[in-house]
């Protein structure tokens, strides 16, 4: 992708060929992968394009559904983000597209396929997934939470390969991830610990609303091992602290993707020994299949509503569209917003 170059511009009504559920966009959610493929720095168009549909956090109220879909007209529903690849790969031919082997996967707004961010959209009714309507607007949030669905699974499938009654986790980053992580953390009833940067603002104040506690101290700093660590910021040395300060017979989930930066000071073979001697196990998770994305919608549903709109802290115009890849630091979520409900 070039840098520099999105924009805002009037495109020909989406295809049939696309999908053949016809959606009218509500919101789109941006994340720091949007704001990279701004950059130049991510992101393919699709074949013979020179231009790709940004867009992946979507939420839109169906116009016209496909026959026998179980859709109707006014659904609020959000569109899976990844397709499976065309060989298929194992994983790819049992519906597990997130754990891809081939890397030939295709997704929405970000490799190949044109995402969800224009005002209507269209998408294959087996990758529409419905939206509780008393989540209204919130519903944009499904995407993230699919992340954090997907993790929290393999972070208790790891853990029971042996006797294992987890009680803490530390969750590293107040992002939408780790908040949403720390959501679900609360939800399955256990401990929950969030360490971020910021003393102030919104995201110590939220991660006390769940009834977890909140830290800006450095890992090695919290005074205790936590079964479970959700790293969520991608910054080396957060998560070499985070290899050495989990427990024993504690998994470490990385979920933050991180670029460069100046290398830790920590002896990898020191890092080694602290997992071997504490049967430790260490786990990356990104992306999400059908699966996780119904659990996310039921995880969702049973959230406070009012915690969750709290997440939501800036929306914008598709004609401000430059504003929305702009982070601010007090930013958690920020949405473009298509129409009203």
């Amino acid at each position: 992708m070039t840098p520099g170059s999105a924009r805002l511009e009037d495109i020909p009504e989406p295809d049939v060929l696309n999908g053949s559920v016809l959606v009218e966009a509500v919101a789109a959610g941006v994340c720091g992968t949007d704001v990279e493929i701004a950059a130049g720095k991510y992101g393919w168009a699709p074949a013979g394009r020179a231009r790709l549909v940004l867009g992946h956090e979507s939420l839109g109220r169906v116009l016209e559904p496909a026959p026998a879909c179980g859709l109707k007209p006014g659904d609020l529903v959000v569109g899976i983000v990844r397709r499976p690849d065309p060989v298929p790969c194992p994983s790819c031919a049992v519906g597990e597209w997130d754990m891809c082997r081939n890397g030939q996967y295709t997704e929405r707004g970000i490799k190949q396929l044109d995402g969800y961010m224009s005002e209507r959209w269209r998408i294959e009714p087996e990758y529409a997934i419905k939206v509780d309507p008393s989540l209204g607007i919130l519903g944009v949030l499904l995407e993230p939470t699919t992340v954090v669905a997907k993790a929290w699974e393999h972070v208790l499938a790891v853990g029971r390969r042996c006797f294992w009654e987890p009680k803490t986790v530390l969750v590293t980053g107040a992002g939408p991830i780790g908040l949403l992580g720390a959501l679900l953390g609360r939800q399955l009833g256990l401990e929950v610990h969030v360490l971020a940067r910021t003393e102030t603002g919104p995201k110590p104040e939220l991660v006390r609303a769940l009834g977890a506690t909140y830290h800006s101290c450095s890992v090695a700093g919290i005074g205790f091992e936590p079964d479970v660590i959700l790293e969520c910021t991608g910054v080396g040395r957060v998560i070499a602290e985070s290899l050495l300060k989990i427990g024993a017979s504690g998994v470490v989930c990385l979920t933050g993707v991180g670029h460069g930066g100046a290398a830790p000071k920590f002896a990898t073979a020191d890092i080694a020994s602290e997992a071997v001697l504490k049967n430790n196990v260490v786990i990356g998770s990104v992306n999400a299949n059908k699966r996780h994305w119904y659990k996310a919608a039921e995880a969702l549903a049973c959230a406070d509503r009012s915690w969750l709109a709290r997440l939501i802290t800036r929306r914008e115009r598709p004609e401000n569209f430059a504003t929305a890849l702009i982070r601010d630091p007090e930013d958690i979520k920020v949405i473009i917003q298509f129409s009203d409900l």
